[in-house]
């Protein structure tokens, strides 16, 4: 029998202001002069977090617009424009939420991988380390601070570069990032979280590694989103820590029924990830009866609307290209109803689950 052999994050810092020792942690990667690149969401572009990115000589900001989802070609343009300017890079630090982890991982694999990151979609094409890149978090939820993947919308798919060269070199954990960001984004990042613990727990991958790391992520999830009367400080911290566990338990498992559904939303009608798990999640307790109900608490507490009837107008071509989009990712599948899940999901069946939506 042959064990998966995955990386980790070597290195982790995590505290209240842990995010003003990058300079201290990146001086040691720079190599002969080429720059630092800082990667920021463009949401911060006149906040005061960018006065603390410690930029120096070449060094360079670049703004990622995360309107969208990342698209491979957004980072064939980034990676194509950095070698233009500067032939090599020391490294990227990514500051932001899933969308920018993922971008900055993505980059930096395809600083040293040639051709377009459409070639690279799937599950361990990629052929050489990137350069060295690290993530800090503004958003918790999505687990990618930790994720062997960089999930990118791609000209035929929407799947992300999984590989053991994914993972980051080092992450900064400072919850003091993560504090005032509104109120619906921290809701759909969370629930991201929540949503593939469920499905991490609830799969036939599971396995005492990846339940151990589920298990903690749900029981933050459940105190911060359904057993808290109100938001606080300690909130930030919790989601951040479920976030890490939630990413950590997915790594050893797999995801399921609500992000094969979600990507092929995102896909097609460009809907964002996080919203697009909850679109999804909220029509699927036949699969996840106990997770769904607690999510449908949730919902409530929290006033958040979720979209609905998003489906309804949509061409024959575009829900036949959402149906196959989900219907492809078949680790998905097979870990939430097993080696035998052709027989309950068929084309038909995503179709009628989409209609609900």
């Amino acid at each position: 029998m042959s064990f998966r052999n995955f990386p980790m994050v070597p290195r982790v810092i995590y505290g209240k202001g842990s995010s003003q020792q990058v300079e201290e942690i990146v001086e040691p990667i720079r190599q002969n002069g080429y720059p630092i690149i800082y990667f920021a969401d463009h949401f911060f572009k006149d906040k005061s977090l960018v006065q603390h990115i410690p930029v120096q000589k070449n060094d360079k900001i670049i703004f990622i617009d995360t309107t969208e989802e990342p698209k491979t070609s957004d980072v064939d343009q980034i990676r194509d424009q950095l070698i233009e300017e500067f032939g090599k890079v020391s490294g990227i630090i990514g500051y932001g939420g899933g969308s920018v982890m993922d971008m900055t991982k993505a980059v930096s694999l395809m600083m040293n991988n040639e051709g377009s990151s459409a070639n690279y979609q799937g599950w361990d094409l990629i052929q050489n380390e990137g350069v060295y890149h690290a993530g800090i978090p503004t958003l918790s939820g999505t687990g990618a601070e930790v994720s062997r993947t960089c999930v990118l919308t791609g000209p035929e798919k929407k799947l992300g570069l999984n590989s053991d060269f994914t993972p980051f070199n080092q992450v900064i954990l400072d919850p003091n990032l993560t504090q005032g960001a509104p109120k619906e984004q921290v809701f759909f990042t969370g629930m991201d979280c929540y949503i593939h613990s469920i499905e991490s727990l609830n799969g036939t991958f599971l396995n005492a590694f990846s339940r151990s790391y589920g298990e903690k992520a749900l029981e933050l999830c459940k105190k911060i989103f359904l057993e808290k009367s109100e938001w606080d400080e300690e909130s930030d911290e919790d989601l951040m820590m479920a976030s890490w566990h939630g990413g950590m338990s997915i790594a050893y498992s797999q995801v399921g029924v609500a992000h094969a559904l979600s990507y092929g939303l995102s896909y097609v009608l460009g809907i964002k990830h996080g919203v697009g798990n909850c679109i999804a999640f909220d029509q699927i307790a036949e699969f996840y009866p106990e997770g769904v109900k607690d999510f449908k608490k949730m919902v409530d507490k929290f006033e958040v609307e979720i979209p609905k009837n998003i489906c309804q107008n949509l061409s024959d071509e575009q829900m036949n290209k959402m149906v196959a989009v989900a219907l492809s990712l078949t680790p998905l599948w097979e870990n939430a109803l097993g080696k035998n899940w052709h027989q309950q999901i068929t084309e038909k069946k995503i179709k009628e689950l989409y209609e609900k939506m």
